[in-house]
């Protein structure tokens, strides 16, 4: 027969909503061969690269590629340089299945809103009726990071631009922060290992020895500043670059910004 739970015993577990930014693993062809030499090519200049960090397979370049491709020796093939693959998007029906198959979920896309063309005037708002300002709200917000919670107070004032988290710790390695929504600021070290995510612009003032991450959402207006760049790599909406391509000598250990221009990740020196 059903027995009772004891009153006022403890949850056993709760479902709560989760939200994680995934690096994105961009196949370009279909043959595995030719990805594990390059995977091993790059492994070998960069060992520290990956530390089992999860991954999404986009299958975008090779949605209409005709050869199959074996998603379990991928899978096997990803975790073996250290990254742990999580989800699949872009790929055919039939690329899908046999990823869902292999245990992969399937990641959902998120477009970057459409941008005017350069030089195109801007609409014309509507006319809105005046209304009272509102008084500022203050809430305090929990962020997540990983091995800790950072408790930040955020300030949202209506009609002004979101609201910026600021981290005033040292991020180790295995450490991650994302900032969803507005920009960030890290007012001490992000050391190698440790990965920084926002939505926004990224500010680090201080040595910024690990991964950057802006414009997570498809924002290719955002930017990276740091006052000492030894990234370990540098991402803007998902284009980026790693210590694969040395930084050139006059940038290293200088206040340096990264941007992109058109399709290119450009990385130059502050005040030159």
């Amino acid at each position: 027969m059903a027995v009772a739970a004891p009153p006022n015993s403890p949850d056993i577990f709760d479902l709560r909503s989760a939200a994680l930014t995934l690096v994105a693993v961009v196949l370009k062809t279909a043959d595995l061969s030719v990805l594990a030499r390059e995977l091993d090519a790059r492994s070998a200049d960069n060992p520290g690269l990956f530390d089992n960090d999860p991954v999404a397979v986009d299958l975008t370049a090779v949605r209409d590629e005709h050869e199959p491709i074996d998603f379990a020796l991928l899978v096997a093939l990803l975790r073996q340089h250290r990254m742990m693959p999580v989800a699949a998007k872009g790929g055919s029906p039939e690329q899908m299945a046999a990823a869902l198959a292999a245990g992969l979920v399937e990641a959902p896309d998120f477009a970057p809103p459409p941008r005017a063309p350069r030089g195109a005037p801007a609409p014309a708002p509507e006319p809105v009726a005046a209304a009272p300002a509102p008084e500022p709200e203050v809430r305090e917000v929990i962020r997540e990071v990983i091995h800790e919670v950072e408790v930040v107070r955020e300030v949202r004032v209506p009609g002004e631009a979101p609201a910026t988290m600021v981290v005033d710790k040292p991020l180790r390695s295995g450490q991650q922060v994302y900032a969803r929504g507005c920009d960030l600021i890290v007012l001490a070290a992000v050391n190698f290992g440790a990965e920084v995510i926002a939505d926004g612009h990224i500010h680090v003032y201080a040595p910024l020895r690990g991964r950057a991450l802006a414009g997570a959402r498809g924002n290719t207006e955002a930017r990276i500043f740091t006052t000492c760049m030894e990234a370990q790599l540098v991402s803007v909406a998902g284009i980026y670059r790693t210590t694969d391509v040395p930084l050139p000598a006059d940038i290293v250990g200088q206040p340096a910004q990264v941007r992109l221009e058109g399709e290119k990740l450009v990385i130059e020196r502050l005040g030159a």
